[in-house]
């Protein structure tokens, strides 16, 4: 009886598992476009204080950009968008084995190379909005 009065009565599903507006490769552009400002500024100072201090942020900025673009390919997008998008999968891969090279490197061309890889998902991401 309890448990009648307490089922659902009415069957819903979701896109994902928020309301989709939480979701935004921007938050990846953003933390990428970081990564390589840090890459940029370490070309200009030779302090060893400096170096280490820029190391550490442009690597904790990698790994947001790194778990915004998991969080898009993880909770976003869904079966759907890899059908019509079937270089979805190997993009975001791309993606984080860029900000991975650029987490390493203080070379800028490296977080260039991921933030190219980011717009690209961006450009998919707001096609799938609009659908």
């Amino acid at each position: 009886m309890l448990s009648r009065l307490f089922a659902p009565k009415v069957k819903v599903s979701a896109h994902c598992d928020l309301p989709c507006g939480v979701y935004d490769p921007a938050q990846a552009r953003i933390e990428a476009e970081s990564v390589k400002a840090v890459q940029e500024k370490m070309a200009g100072n030779d302090d060893p204080h400096y170096q280490a201090r820029a190391t550490v942020i442009k690597e904790q900025r990698a790994e947001l950009a790194k778990h915004h673009v998991s969080v898009l390919w993880s909770d976003y997008f869904k079966a759907p968008h890899f059908e019509k998008y079937p270089e979805l999968h190997q993009l975001v891969n791309d993606t984080l084995k860029a900000l991975s090279a650029a987490k390493a490197s203080t070379d800028p061309a490296t977080g260039q190379k991921a933030l190219d890889h980011i717009a690209q998902i961006d450009k998919i991401f707001w096609e799938t909005k609009k659908a």
